[in-house]
């Protein structure tokens, strides 16, 4: 089983990226062959600025090396190291009805937050696809708010072979049942669109300050609360083991425990995962030659992998 997954290097990665996407792929690195591209290439319909995109993929790499991502079972790489994705999601471009990128509902949300209409951000599905089917995918994980795009996928792989015979792959979608939307420090969806994430490694002192500052409602510390739905008890959720969920799910209901007690909960149960991770980042970060060398290596693997694909694709359509 051939699994794949990306992340886009548009910013930090934050506690929604690590429970929403990381973990999952971690979690599957014993399962089958797995590859993680750094989505460079779809970064740059937010990121115009060369040296921010630069350093913001490294980050990624980092982040992922530090939390779990090992080389040695699962292939990284950067999606601008493997040319053949741009070249397959043309051809994919030319099979794509208007109509199924105009459905997308990423786009339609992303121009309601203000970004600036443009091909690039329109035709993401496309390039998405490419991604997948290049490296001829069994599984991908995604998020919820991915979901539609892994449908657009299938579709493309569906009507590419029905033009040209059976090349691709159908992909499935992995999404765990047990992780939800993750909630941001305002209650909505955590995203950086949205400005209410908690970065994975900043500085303590703001981890500290954004999640004492978790919004919440008036209720007193003396009266009972649902914890079902709160913000504060849903990250807790994450980080907890069952046994202090329940606890924290009594102290609600009981009353006289309030969001302070909570909120301080919650960071130390962030500390108690995250700080080993600090420390192995903070490791990595000083060695950038082996950084760079692992995303080399991976890109020769990926392009191994991509290789026989893209001659049967040129072969059908005529190239």
């Amino acid at each position: 089983m051939r699994i794949l997954t990306g992340i886009q290097p548009s910013g930090k990665l934050h506690w929604g990226n690590y429970f929403g996407a990381m973990k999952s792929m971690f979690d599957l690195q014993e399962k089958g062959e797995n590859f993680m591209f750094i989505a460079n290439f779809h970064a740059m319909t937010t990121v115009r600025d060369g040296a921010v995109l630069r350093e913001a993929t490294k980050d990624v790499a980092l982040d992922y090396l530090a939390c779990g991502l090992d080389p040695a079972k699962t292939v990284i790489y950067r999606q601008s190291d493997v040319p053949e994705v741009q070249e397959l999601a043309w051809y994919l471009s030319c099979l794509t009805p208007m109509g199924l990128l105009e459905r997308c509902h990423s786009y339609k949300d992303k121009m309601a937050h203000g970004f600036e209409a443009t091909h690039g951000l329109f035709a993401y599905p496309v390039l998405m696809a490419a991604d997948i089917l290049i490296m001829q995918a069994d599984l991908v994980p995604v998020g919820k708010d991915q979901k539609q795009h892994l449908e657009v996928t299938r579709d493309l792989c569906i009507k590419f072979n029905n033009q040209y015979g059976d090349i691709l792959k159908l992909p499935d979608a992995y999404i765990p049942d047990t992780v939800a939307t993750i909630p941001g420090t305002d209650g909505q969806k955590m995203s950086k669109s949205y400005h209410n994430t908690i970065e994975l490694f900043e500085p303590n002192g703001s981890i500290k300050k954004k999640v004492m500052g978790i919004v919440t409602d008036s209720k007193t510390m003396e009266e009972p609360k649902e914890p079902e739905g709160n913000s504060i008890y849903e990250l807790y959720k994450l980080f907890a083991t069952p046994e202090e969920v329940a606890a924290m799910a009594a102290s609600f209901r009981a009353g006289n425990y309030g969001y302070g007690h909570a909120k301080k909960a919650l960071l130390e149960a962030y500390h108690r995962l995250f700080d080993p991770f600090r420390a192995r980042r903070e490791e990595l970060a000083k060695d950038t030659a082996t950084l760079e060398d692992i995303l080399r290596e991976g890109a020769r693997k990926a392009r191994a992998f991509a290789a026989p694909t893209m001659e049967r694709v040129r072969s059908a359509v005529g190239l």
